[in-house]
C-alpha cells in the first residue's frame, strides 16, 4: 500500500458513492454495533489489508466473528483479494492511503487493535521506486503511531527480515546486530525504511506507553500471492505451469526458508492476544531452508514441469551493483517460547497450494467470472523473494 493518494478533509466533505467504501460515522458505528461479534469481540484495522497477508489475516479474524476494517490504496493490494468478503456485515474497507490523517484518525478511533501492514513491499518496487519506499514506510508508520496513541491502541507493527542486511550470524535473532549496505545502493533503502519503523514503534513504547508488538516477517508465501514485485515462488509456479523458462537470479546459491501464509497468520492472531508480546520484536518464518536453485528445481518436479532453468545476472535483473543476502534464515526460539508457535506447513504442500490457486484463477479467468488482469501481471518474470 503506498502514499500516492492524500486526502485531507473532513467526513462531510468526502464524496464516495459506494457504501461498502464509505460509510459515514453514524452509519458506520450502527452497522458495527448491529452486526454479529465472535468471543472475542474486537474490532480490528488492517492498513494494507487488501494485500496478500493482510487480506488472509481479515478471513481468519471475519472467521472467528470480529468485525475487520481494511484501510488500502491498491498500490500493491488487489480488491480480488477481498472481493468475496464485502457482502459480509463485519468487514468494511476503504480506499485510501494511510497517508490521511482524518480518515485514519476515524478507523484507529473506532478499532480496538491495529495491525499495520500498509508499506511499499517487493525487491523490484524497492529497487525502482527507493523515494515512494522511504516515505510510504516512514511516514505512514508514523501517522498510525500518532493516532494510536491518543487512545493507545495496540499496534502490530509489520517489519522484515530485511532489517538484518549483511549479517552473517545465521540464523538471525531478534537481538542480533543489523548490518545494512552503502546508501548509494538503492536496494537497502526497503530495510533501513523498516528498520526505522521499528526503532520509532519502540521508543513510542517505551516513552509514550502504546502497546507495540513488531513482527519481522520472512519470506511468506502462498494462495493470492503475485509475481508483480519480484516475487519469487509464485513466479516460479507461473513460469513452470505456462512451460516458460524458470528464470534465477544470480547463481542461484543464495538461500531463504519460505513459510505458508496460514501459518503466519496464525502466529500474529496468537502475538496479539499475548500480554508479554507488547514491546518486543519476533521473527516470524519457517526454518525450512533452500537455495533458490534448488527451489527451481523443486517447483519444476511439483508441477512435472518441461521448463528449462535459466540464469540472470543481477545487474540484468535489477540494477548495477545490486547486493542480495546469501542467507536468510530466522532464529524462532523466542516465538516458541512465547507463543508456541512454529511453522508447519512444508514447502512442497505450500508449492501445490499456489499451483492449484492459480489453475482455479485460470479457469474463473476463462470462464469470465473474475478479470484476468491481475494474473497477467502475476506472469511477470521474476526470480528471488
Amino acid at each position: 500500500m503506498g502514499a500516492s493518494l492524500v486526502l485531507e478533509a473532513s467526513w462531510g466533505e468526502l464524496d464516495c458513492t459506494d457504501s461498502d467504501v464509505y460509510v459515514p460515522e453514524s452509519r458506520r458505528r450502527n452497522r458495527a454495533a448491529a452486526a454479529p461479534t465472535g468471543e472475542s469481540g474486537m474490532r480490528v484495522l488492517i492498513t494494507g489489508g487488501a494485500g496478500f497477508i493482510g487480506s488472509h489475516l481479515a478471513e481468519s479474524l471475519i472467521a472467528r466473528g470480529d468485525q475487520v476494517l481494511v484501510l488500502d490504496d491498491l498500490s500493491t493490494g488487489s480488491m480480488e483479494n477481498i472481493r468475496h468478503l464485502k457482502p459480509l456485515s463485519n468487514f468494511h474497507y476503504w480506499i485510501d492511503s494511510v497517508m490521511n490523517r482524518v480518515l485514519l484518525a476515524e478507523l484507529v478511533d473506532e478499532s480496538d487493535l491495529v495491525i499495520h501492514f500498509a508499506a511499499a513491499v517487493g525487491v523490484r518496487l524497492i529497487v525502482e521506486s527507493p523515494v515512494h519506499t522511504i516515505e510510504t514506510n516512514v511516514k505512514g508508520t508514523e501517522l498510525v503511531l500518532q493516532a494510536a496513541q491518543k487512545k493507545k491502541k495496540t499496534v502490530l507493527v509489520a517489519s522484515t527480515s530485511e532489517v538484518y542486511g549483511k549479517s552473517a550470524e545465521v540464523p538471525f535473532r531478534e537481538d542480533g546486530d543489523l548490518v545494512m549496505g552503502a546508501t548509494n545502493k538503492g536496494r537497502w533503502s526497503y530495510a533501513a525504511s523498516k528498520a526505522l519503523d521499528e526503532f520509532l514503534a519502540l521508543a513510542y513504547c517505551r516513552e509514550k506507553k502504546l502497546p507495540v508488538i513488531i513482527a519481522r516477517f520472512f519470506n511468506t508465501i502462498g494462495p493470492k500471492q503475485t509475481g508483480r514485485y519480484g516475487m519469487v515462488v509464485p513466479n516460479f509456479v507461473r513460469q513452470a505451469m505456462s512451460g516458460k523458462p524458470i528464470t534465477v537470479f544470480g547463481d542461484g546459491k543464495q538461500s531463504r526458508c519460505f513459510c505458508h501464509v496460514a501459518d503466519v497468520v496464525q502466529a500474529v492472531l496468537k502475538l496479539v492476544s499475548h500480554t508479554k508480546a507488547v514491546g518486543e520484536v519476533f521473527n516470524i518464518g519457517s526454518t525450512e531452508e533452500i537455495s533458490i536453485e534448488s527451489l527451481a528445481n523443486l517447483v519444476k518436479a511439483r508441477l512435472k514441469s518441461d521448463s528449462e532453468i535459466q540464469y540472470v545476472p543481477y545487474d540484468q535483473a535489477y540494477e548495477e551493483g545490486f547486493e542480495d543476502m546469501q542467507r536468510r534464515v530466522p532464529c524462532v526460539e523466542k516465538i516458541w517460547k512465547s507463543i508456541g508457535w512454529r511453522a508447519t506447513t512444508p514447502l512442497d504442500v505450500t508449492i501445490d497450494s499456489i499451483a492449484s490457486y492459480f489453475e482455479e484463477r485460470d479457469k474463473q479467468v476463462t470462464s469470465g467470472i473474475v478479470s484476468g488482469s491481475a494474473e497477467a501481471l502475476a506472469r511477470t518474470a521474476g526470480s528471488r523473494s
